[in-house]
């Protein structure tokens, strides 16, 4: 199928499309973290690398990465139309955001990375253990509580 607008006019209906209250990742995070009463996050924070979540005072990123966009290997789904366009735009995806991971951690900076798969109902709990092991060591939350 063929895209209805030219690529200059594609580009500028992309550009203007911001992620917010993504359900299958930020809202399910946020779940999670009241699940396991953990406070002190903010989102939307103005920070370098524009992680999802951040503890300020502690200085810790967690990014919360979409299967398809981010190109992870879960799910093997790559379009059959525009495949070069799509292994392109996945590759850029995942260096700019191993730029961010490094530009924040080199400004001291822990950071976590999380898949969408890592969020589905079988793998929260692992992804809960994930997440309070990280935010132990950065004493986010008093894990002697837990």
């Amino acid at each position: 199928m063929s895209d209805i607008f030219d690529t200059e006019k594609r580009s500028d209906v992309m550009s203007k499309i911001r992620s917010k209250k993504n359900k299958s990742t930020e809202l399910k995070l946020i779940k999670l973290f009241k699940q396991a009463d953990i406070k002190g996050w903010r989102r939307n924070y103005p920070v370098k690398g524009h992680p999802d979540f951040v503890f300020i005072a502690e200085r810790v990123a967690i990014f919360v990465d979409g299967c398809f966009w981010h190109g992870h290997d879960c799910r093997n789904v790559t379009p059959s139309d525009n495949a070069e366009f799509w292994n392109k735009k996945r590759s850029d995806n995942r260096e700019r955001d191993r730029k961010a991971t490094e530009r924040l951690q080199a400004h001291g900076w822990a950071v976590l990375r999380i898949w969408e798969c890592e969020l589905k109902k079988k793998n929260e709990s692992a992804t809960l253990a994930k997440i309070i092991d990280a935010l132990c060591v950065e004493k986010v939350v008093d894990c002697g509580k837990l």
